[in-house]
């Protein structure tokens, strides 16, 4: 199988799960990853990335196969709309 042939074998749920393994080290059944399972699905992970992320997420991999990072700016502006309003509690240790 070919670089393109596995990049079109993968699934948008197939890629959530192999970015959960990665992230977390563990499949979602809880059994660890092993090394070479881990370095096959980030580059899986990566290569995925490269091809269908239009939409990249504060650091991944866009379709130009570059590194994208965001700023804390950026990713504000991005999930900001106008009706959105931030909700802050003041939470008291000391209930009087």
């Amino acid at each position: 199988m070919d670089k393109q042939q596995l990049i079109n074998a993968i699934t948008p749920d197939i890629y959530q799960r192999l970015r959960q393994a990665v992230e977390t080290g563990k499949w979602p059944d809880g059994s660890l990853l092993t090394q070479q399972q881990r370095d096959s699905s980030m580059q899986a992970v990566m290569m995925y990335q490269a091809t269908h992320n239009v939409e990249a997420d504060h650091m991944t991999i866009d379709t130009h196969g570059e590194m994208v990072f965001k700023s804390k700016r950026e990713l504000q502006q991005q999930f900001k709309s106008e009706d959105d309003e931030i909700v802050r509690i003041k939470m008291n240790d000391d209930p009087k």
